[in-house]
């Protein structure tokens, strides 16, 4: 690996920081409630003397959250939590214009991917953040001689704090972790209208399919699911939900969408969109169902949710990039159905991920969380969650932000609801 100065690193190309940097600059003017918790770290410096290691998608927008961490003080260091969602002119901007070690390359092989997260823990960082899981997942194995020194973890994905919750479960947890996820400035915004957004942007970028008047499967109706069935909707597609949670289903089918099990929906899809966290959600007995031509996205952290290893077997060939980012599977049948970012996150793969209006929140949230672990009391081992009064403090900014005003109760009011004695 190579060095800057004393800043240790590995990324593709140091010239494309000035073309990074302006990427970088733009987002930020997008994201003012993280932009002024930069400003309050820089003054009040809440994780002076923390060496800050983070497992995120290296973005321009995440590219503002490490700027917010390193004027709080921390040392930051900071790899990919996914092979094909480096932005490689801001990887560079990071380490060559505000001096952050990045270990991250767009289109990285598993070997190097899992080289950069030992990397990062090879620096033993005091406090982690994670996308995921990837991070605590290895450092609970490889380098669980480390965990007594790390303070805590944020968690900024379902699919982490799905992990998580798990090795806590069995009790292998051995740090505390605040699933930053669960929110409800992350998950009711992010993970809704941000993934609805950018998924349907990452198809669309790929295939140039119309999405009016096609229909689309969404597996999963959790809040990642619900926006991207939104979104579809708003773009006059047919719209198709799947789910194992009678509930959610419940849900879906009240908000006006078709509700069926995956080989029902199979043959009736142009488009299938992945978002439960779980593997092999489209798997064998579905494909030979699917229309010749259907599209097939991923929107869950990982590559596991469309079953390409059996695809790869069970196809008569496969081609790869028949168009960027597209990949032909020739089945059987006589029929291609084309995958998509190589079955991996498709906002990301395919687009450029979320806005960064609604990362503002997320990464304020993460920021805030931070600085709450750095400077409490050390907190119980288990998974947390995110303070009340970060979260009212984060979404009474971004309203501010967005010249928007609500009413404040008044005394009478508070008392009354704070009361049982008044009734009809």
């Amino acid at each position: 690996m190579s060095n800057s100065g004393d800043i240790g690193h590995d990324v593709r190309d140091l010239g494309l920081a000035a073309v990074g940097r302006k990427r970088i600059e733009w987002a930020d003017r997008q994201m003012p409630v993280l932009r002024l918790i930069r400003e309050r770290f820089a003054r009040t410096l809440p994780l002076k003397g923390h060496r800050l290691g983070a497992c995120l998608h290296v973005t321009c927008e995440t590219a503002n959250l490490l700027r917010a961490l390193k004027a709080g003080g921390a040392e930051v260091l900071c790899c990919a939590s996914d092979p094909l969602s480096t932005q490689d002119d801001v990887a560079a901007a990071l380490v060559a214009e505000y001096g952050i070690s990045v270990f991250a390359i767009h289109n990285e092989t598993r070997d190097t991917y899992y080289d950069h997260l030992r990397a990062v823990l090879g620096r033993r960082p005091t406090i982690t953040m994670d996308d995921g899981a990837d991070l605590v997942s290895l450092l609970h194995t490889e380098f669980k001689d480390q965990a007594g020194g790390v303070r805590a973890s944020m968690e900024e994905t379902t699919t982490g704090v799905i992990r998580l919750r798990a090795m806590a479960q069995d009790g292998a947890l051995k740090i505390p972790v605040v699933a930053v996820n669960d929110a409800q400035t992350k998950h009711l915004f992010d993970n809704r209208y941000g993934t609805g957004q950018s998924t349907l942007d990452g198809i669309i970028r790929a295939t140039g399919v119309l999405i009016a008047g096609s229909t689309l499967v969404v597996a999963g109706y959790g809040w990642c699911g619900k926006g991207i069935a939104l979104r579809a909707r708003g773009l006059g597609a047919v719209v198709i939900v799947t789910e194992v949670d009678p509930i959610r289903a419940l849900e879906a089918a009240m908000d006006g969408f078709r509700v069926m099990p995956m080989v029902e929906a199979a043959p009736l899809g142009d488009i299938f969109v992945s978002a439960t966290g779980d593997r092999a959600v489209l798997s064998a007995p579905h494909f030979p169902l699917m229309k010749d031509g259907a599209f097939l996205a991923n929107s869950g952290h990982f590559d596991v949710e469309i079953d390409l290893a059996y695809l790869n077997d069970a196809a008569n060939s496969v081609e790869r990039n028949v168009t960027h980012n597209v990949d032909a599977y020739h089945l059987t049948n006589g029929r291609t159905i084309y995958v998509l970012g190589q079955g991996r996150l498709v906002n990301l793969a395919c687009a450029e991920g979320h806005p960064a209006q609604v990362m503002d929140m997320s990464f304020a949230t993460q920021a805030m969380a931070s600085s709450w672990v750095a400077t409490s009391d050390p907190l119980p081992v288990k998974v947390h969650e995110v303070p009340q009064t970060i979260e009212e403090e984060v979404a009474s900014l971004k309203l501010a932000a967005m010249a928007i005003k609500i009413d404040v109760l008044s005394d009478e009011q508070k008392k009354y609801l704070s009361s049982w004695q008044s009734g009809t």
